[in-house]
């Protein structure tokens, strides 16, 4: 059966605000690379975050950088950033705040709500699986709500809001592992690396010297929301979003069109938010590419970050070290675009 493509109209003033949202991206990027070395792919991640209110997962091995990544990309944002050090003992009022009693000037007693780290634009949740379930559950409204409740009274956090979480994936002793409803709160989950030879040199070369490199500002929140809303207006053809409802389907071990490896290393798929994530993905990958729309490759190379994290893998997965990015390959091999045999 031929696929009906639509035709979507363009607005107004699109090509002004692409050239804009091309511009704004490249000085961020740009500023950010003279402080970090390599993590290209991972800062695209990131941006793709923040211009489609998501919040991300860096994992990597100590040492290479996703601190200073976050700080500098603040910086070069303007944004107010706090870094929480995730540790066994860390409660969750040291996270959202809570409520003291304080002494007025005119000599009465009375609650008074003091505000925790969470409230900041961009928040460093560094080493979260070090916390404990409960201290790590107290960021879930404000991932999901944007709000934060402490005895019975709502308090908004400022927009805009990021989480960036970072794990150590080489220290599994002390740790406890994230609730499945807590990562799917995450948008992507992003890999670093480790860097090559060339790359630490130049680390070496720009830390060692007299003289250490800064962001500046180079951008604002206002920006930042100018291009979230553009990201937002990216209309999406209906067979591109049921190609992507069928490749989340397809990471489901019940469903008949999963391939073999989801079938049998996977106890459970992926949610609609890993849909949400691919096709917000893939509208900030079209504008970068000068297009007011999304295309079938825009949603395939956002697969990997927005799924690899929503794979509920069973225990004989487990054991033979099955890699998530292997199962979402295969996925993305096993379902056809509309218009394929």
């Amino acid at each position: 059966m031929p696929v009906v493509l639509q035709v979507m109209d363009t607005p107004p003033n699109v090509d002004d605000r692409l050239r804009q949202f091309g511009e704004t991206h490249r000085r961020i990027t740009d500023e950010v690379r003279r402080v970090i070395v390599g993590h290209e792919e991972v800062l695209q991640g990131i941006l793709v975050c923040l211009l489609t209110e998501g919040h991300a997962i860096l994992e990597g091995v100590p040492g290479i950088g996703k601190t200073l990544l976050v700080r500098t990309l603040a910086e070069a944002l303007d944004l107010e950033f706090k870094r929480i050090q995730f540790t066994p003992d860390l409660m969750p009022a040291d996270i959202v705040g809570t409520n003291m009693i304080v002494e007025t000037p005119e000599g009465r007693r009375e609650w008074e709500f003091r505000q925790g780290p969470v409230f900041a634009n961009m928040v460093l949740a560094d080493e979260i699986n070090r916390a404990t379930p409960k201290t790590q559950s107290a960021l879930l409204e404000a991932m999901q709500e944007r709000r934060v409740t402490v005895a019975r009274t709502t308090h908004r956090l400022p927009e805009p809001f990021f989480v960036l979480a970072t794990q150590n994936p080489l220290e599994m002793e002390g740790t406890y592992p994230l609730p499945e409803a807590q990562l799917d709160r995450f948008a992507l989950k992003l890999l670093m690396a480790m860097p090559g030879r060339d790359q630490i040199s130049e680390i070496v070369a720009r830390t060692t010297g007299s003289h250490t490199a800064a962001a500046a500002h180079v951008a604002d929140a206002k920006a930042l929301v100018a291009m979230r809303d553009l990201a937002r207006e990216v209309p999406v053809a209906s067979h591109v979003r049921d190609y992507t409802s069928a490749l989340i389907l397809a990471t489901h071990p019940d469903q008949a069109g999963a391939p073999p490896k989801a079938k049998k290393f996977v106890r459970y798929g992926a949610s609609p938010r890993g849909a949400q994530a691919m096709i917000l993905g893939a509208k900030v990958l079209a504008l970068l590419a000068g297009r007011y729309n999304v295309a079938f490759d825009d949603v395939r190379r956002m697969a990997r970050p927005a799924l690899r994290h929503r794979l509920i893998l069973n225990f004989e997965a487990e054991a033979e070290r099955v890699n998530p990015d292997d199962i979402v390959d295969e996925v993305l091999t096993a379902v056809p675009q509309p218009g394929e045999r």
